[in-house]
């Protein structure tokens, strides 16, 4: 047998080895991962890159879906907000139309549907965290404003364009509908409709075409909220598949990299009890003297 004279090299290796063993086990302990390092596990550490970044995406695809679903709930409740005020401009229209009123009682119903005006002005400028809903893109200025040079008093000031937003990989949605298509729209259009009413029950003529007008432009915006109904289902099913989707990657995820918390715990005892026998070997040979290894 060859005794090797000179041990104290492969006692620090071995103590250094120990050492980061101890290391290693406890990352994984307080980590609750067993590959913290692409050196844990390289394969592993690839895949877990292409996991995180499936996540990052995953995340922003559900914020993205948090935040239109807000937009196109408060879109929807507008319009149903609208079309209830058109209801009642019909209402009182029929009223209006009854032959046995006065001409005071014809203007008073002609100012309630002017207040109907001022309502439906407002709600087609409904914003959603300071963008304007119904203003195409131009979502940074109000799309509706008053102008007494046009025929329905109001003038659109927004575009003809239409937002999307990205929800899944190749996926985008559609989420809003420009003013124009759904208030000015040509032989439905909301203003015109109401102020044709207001003119007609001034005169005292006209007023059933002016009611069919508005009785037409109610439809018509009844039928357009299919596509904030749409909109939402879609939203709703999307959400649904990526919340899905993050608690698979959180599985995989689990899978690569979790840690064997019991296992690490044992190589974490054995390789402190390494560390303290090659510390005291260590000690106990420096502390030997020539003579020592003479005898």
């Amino acid at each position: 047998m060859r005794v090797n004279p000179y041990p104290m090299p492969d006692l620090l290796a071995a103590l250094n080895q120990s050492q980061l063993e101890a290391q290693k086990a406890t990352l994984e302990i307080s980590s609750g991962r067993s590959v913290n390092v692409p050196a844990d596990d390289p394969t592993a550490a690839a895949l877990l890159v292409e996991n995180n970044d499936e996540a990052t995406f995953n995340a922003g695809y559900l914020r993205n879906l948090t935040a239109i679903n807000g937009q196109l709930s408060t879109a929807d409740s507008t319009l149903s907000a609208m079309g209830t005020a058109l209801q009642r401009a019909v209402t009182l229209g029929v009223q209006g139309a009854t032959g046995t009123l006065s001409d005071s009682d014809r203007e008073a119903i002609a100012q309630e549907i002017q207040g109907i005006q001022t309502q439906v002005l407002s709600l087609a400028n409904t914003s959603y965290q300071g963008h304007y809903l119904f203003a195409g893109t131009a979502t940074g200025t109000a799309p509706y404003v008053l102008d007494g040079t046009v025929p329905s008093g109001v003038a659109y000031n927004g575009n003809d364009n239409i937002n999307q937003v990205s929800i899944g990989h190749g996926y985008s949605l559609d989420i809003n509908q420009p003013g124009s298509q759904l208030f000015s729209a040509p032989g439905s259009d909301v203003f015109l409709a109401l102020n044709d009413l207001v003119q007609a029950l001034r005169s005292n003529g006209g007023i059933s075409a002016a009611l069919g007008s508005v009785s037409a432009a109610c439809n018509y915006l009844s039928a357009q909220r299919v596509f904030y109904g749409n909109a939402m289902n879609q939203v709703e099913s999307q959400t649904t598949y990526l919340n899905a989707a993050k608690l698979q990657i959180a599985q995989q995820q689990n899978t690569l990299a979790g840690a064997d918390l019991a296992s690490a715990a044992t190589r974490l005892a054995s390789a402190q009890t390494d560390s303290q026998a090659t510390l005291a070997a260590i000690s106990k040979l420096s502390q030997m003297t020539l003579f020592d290894y003479l005898r």
